[in-house]
């Protein structure tokens, strides 16, 4: 039984020293509130994608893939319900700057991987800005380090970049 759990363990170990990366939200975006103006343009805003901060970029990345999400509504929750952005890296820290939402023609080398999974009025050729209506719904996206062949080298998931 003590051989079991020190194997366990040392898997749980090795899964965490893994997870290197970490990302500070910059500019107003706190996680908390999605700032005022940051939301789709069916509310009144004109959003864009928060900046970000990202370190401990794994050696070998040329990609960080951005998938954003709407965790309060299930059709749009997961895999880049709201857009998938891939942001070119090279070194092991770099900023992701805030690229426009509702287009897919975006600046510095990203590109949109994936549109969002909205219909109708809420559709987007890329990424859809927070679009609730103000309903308290909580925003995430998850980032994934990948290599020229489309390998994950590392990831985060789940980081939270505000309520609308």
């Amino acid at each position: 039984m003590k051989l079991i759990s020190g194997v366990i363990g040392l898997m749980m170990l090795a899964g965490m020293a893994m997870a290197d990366m970490a990302v500070v939200l910059q500019g107003e975006w706190d996680g908390k509130k999605v700032p005022s103006g940051q939301q789709c343009q069916r509310y009144g805003g004109n959003g864009k994608t928060p900046p970000m901060k990202v370190s401990g970029i794994p050696d070998g990345a040329v990609w960080i893939i951005a998938y954003f999400n709407d965790k309060s509504y299930k059709p749009l929750s997961r895999n880049g319900g709201h857009g998938t952005i891939a942001f070119p890296v090279t070194g092991t820290t770099t900023t992701l700057p805030a690229v426009p939402g509702m287009t897919a023609n975006l600046p510095g080398g990203a590109r949109v991987i994936k549109a969002a999974r909205s219909t109708g009025a809420y559709a987007s050729p890329g990424y859809l800005p927070p679009c609730s209506g103000g309903r308290n719904n909580r925003y995430t996206v998850d980032l994934k380090a990948v290599d020229a062949k489309g390998n994950v080298l590392d990831q985060i998931l789940n980081v939270n970049i505000g309520r609308y």
